[in-house]
Order: structure tokens, then C-alpha cells, then sequence
């Protein structure tokens, strides 16, 4: 099966399960003390600069659990999105863990955060009756499949810092949006003002596995303990690290991104022929955005599975993985064409 569901459907990318085989030899220490994990904080700070800390995890959710713990206390609030994953898609398990709340900030038609909207959010300082905003989370590339440049991070990070807040990333997909836009990780995340970072892996071709990268140190100072606390704490991290070390060397991650950007932008150029499609985002990362007709959505979903986006538009996200075959779009492309001709 292929689909278009998400870039979690694809499997592991040959490199990575190479990797994955390779360190599967022998014993190795445990929790983060094994050679992998060791050989790659240079190759981190290679691409993202000089870290205070690096922490590898299970899943996305573990890792903006971790970030946002190191960030806050219990009477504090995160600022987001009000399309973010963390406010949206993680059960709560943010909330839960930090005892923080989520304050949502309207974004704007792209799905990103404009520095104005943050105002009304970063207010009542010192107001025992209200949980203290204490950071800012951006999501890159963000939920509509759209790209914060360096120019807007800046400008997002001096607001927050201005005010006090820390600045945390959710980068589930950030390598796709360096890939689009071109750039260094650096430029991206450290150069930019980024305090902690969600580094995602599972999405461009891993087995499992993220991780968490600390730029500012004093986030640093209690991790090692909450990265225990939160349930993150991997005991074979040498498996999640071997993935990482293979997805940095000559910059494979880029390659992997560079490909899924490809694939949707095609895929974007060929719905463009069907008249009953309109795409309702421009393609900045690996996700194309599309309002189709709602009869479609059972034909098209028993080929190739995808998600409704906005049931009330009828509004599909359609995302392209490391894997995505130009025979895939075309395929999916001429079912929706027949059901264009049934019309």
C-alpha cells in the first residue's frame, strides 16, 4: 500500500536500517553512554551549531514533553498555534506532564504565528490569577505544510525574548523545511534565536526515535533528570542514535527532504489539471492542501488513504514521503480524473 495519509506510513529508508543492523552487534553501554550516541553531538553541532545539550527520544510527543518541561513550571503557559500539534494532536500529554497551560494564538491563513498576535497572550504579568506565559512554540514546517524563514523566526524570537519567553520549536518535520528553503540547519533553529528544539526522525525515513536540542544552557541544567522522568529516557539509545548518525553524514536527511518536496510539488502541479480540485496552501515543505469534491473521498481513500483536513471544506491533506514514486501521483491522479469524467 501507498498512501497519502502521512510521511509516518512510509517504512525505514535502506541507509537507516543498514544503520540499525550495524549497531545491532555485541553489547554496547546503555541509557546514552554507547559510541553512537557519543559520535554524534559533533556531527549535531556540525549542521546546528554549538549545542548545551543533546537528548534522544522516543517519539515526537516525548520530545515536546521534554522541551517544554525544561522550559516551565507548573503555574506557567505555553504559547501556540491554535492549529499546533501540541494544543491539538497529543492528547494533552503536554498539559499533563508540565502542568502548564496551552494558551492558543489565532494564526494567520498560512498557519503561522504573527508576532502581533502574541500581545494579547503575553499579558497580566505577575497576576497570581493567571498561569504566567513563559514560552513560545512554533511549529516548522508548520501544520498547513508552510515555512517560518529565517527573516520571521528572528522577528518571533525577539518578541518572545523580549518578553521573557523561551523559545521551543516542534520540528516533527523540520528537515523538510531547511530542504525547501535551501538552508542550513543553523540557519534555521540556533541562528535564529531558538532556545530548544523538537528534532523530528520517524517522518524522513526512521524507525522510530527524535531528539532534543539545547541551545540555550540553563534549559540544560535539570534535563538529564526529566528526560528520566518523562519516560524518554531510552536504555538502547545506541538505536535511535546509529539512525541519526546515518541521517547526518553527507547530509542524507537532506536528500531524503529534497525528494518528498519534489513528489508533492508534483503532485500539486497535476491536481492543478482536474477543475473540481483546488489547493488551498502553496507547497512549501512535503504537504499539499486541497478542497475535492466529498464524493471522492471514499473511491480515492480505498486506493490511496489520506486525511480531511476541515470536514466542513472538505479540505484534504495529502503529504509526500522519502518514498513517494512519481507512478504513485500519477496513479492517484488518474482515479481522481475518472472520477472528474463520472461527474
Amino acid at each position: 500500500m501507498k498512501s497519502f495519509a502521512s510521511d509516518n506510513y512510509a517504512g525505514v529508508h535502506p541507509a537507516l536500517m543498514e544503520a540499525l543492523m550495524r549497531a545491532n552487534s555485541g553489547h554496547a553501554r546503555a541509557y546514552g553512554a554507547d559510541e553512537w550516541t557519543q559520535r554524534c553531538l559533533p556531527l549535531f553541532e556540525q549542521a546546528f551549531g554549538k549545542l548545551a545539550g543533546l537528548h534522544f527520544v522516543f517519539n515526537g510527543t516525548g520530545a515536546n514533553v521534554l522541551s517544554l518541561a525544561a522550559c516551565t513550571r507548573s503555574f506557567e503557559a505555553v504559547l501556540c498555534a491554535d492549529i499546533s500539534h501540541i494544543y491539538s494532536d497529543e492528547g494533552s500529554a503536554p498539559e499533563n506532564f508540565t502542568g502548564c497551560r496551552m494558551f492558543p494564538v489565532l494564526s494567520d491563513e498560512q498557519g503561522k504565528l504573527q508576532p502581533a498576535a502574541l500581545e494579547e497572550r503575553i499579558a497580566r504579568k505577575g497576576d497570581p490569577h493567571y498561569a504566567q506565559p513563559r514560552v513560545l512554540s512554533l511549529t516548522q514546517a508548520t501544520e498547513y505544510g508552510t515555512v517560518y524563514t529565517p527573516e520571521e523566526l528572528r522577528c518571533l524570537a525577539e518578541r518572545a525574548h523580549s518578553k521573557g519567553l523561551w523559545l521551543h520549536m516542534d520540528g516533527a518535520r523540520f528537515f523538510n523545511a531547511a530542504a525547501s528553503l535551501h538552508c542550513s540547519p543553523s540557519a534555521l533553529s540556533s541562528d535564529c534565536g531558538v532556545d530548544i528544539l523538537s528534532l523530528g526522525g520517524a517522518k524522513l525515513g526512521m524507525m522510530y526515535g527524535e531528539a532534543v536540542l539545547v541551545f540555550h544552557p540553563e534549559l540544560e541544567k535539570n534535563l538529564r533528570f526529566q528526560h528520566k522522568q518523562v519516560m524518554q529516557l531510552a536504555s538502547k539509545t545506541r538505536f535511535i542514535a546509529a539512525q541519526f548518525e546515518a541521517l547526518l553524514q553527507d547530509e542524507l536527511w537532506r536528500s531524503l527532504a529534497q525528494h518528498a518536496h519534489s513528489m508533492a510539488q508534483r503532485l500539486a502541479e497535476r491536481l492543478s489539471e482536474i477543475p473540481e480540485v483546488e489547493r488551498s496552501q502553496p507547497v512549501q515543505a512535503n504537504a499539499v492542501f486541497a478542497r475535492i469534491p466529498k464524493a471522492w473521498n471514499a473511491p480515492l481513500m480505498e486506493a490511496f488513504p489520506f486525511y480531511i483536513w476541515d470536514e466542513s471544506s472538505n479540505e484534504a491533506r495529502l503529504m509526500c514521503a522519502w518514498d513517494t514514486q512519481p507512478e504513485d501521483i500519477e496513479a492517484f491522479v488518474a482515479q481522481m480524473k475518472a472520477l472528474s469524467k463520472e461527474l
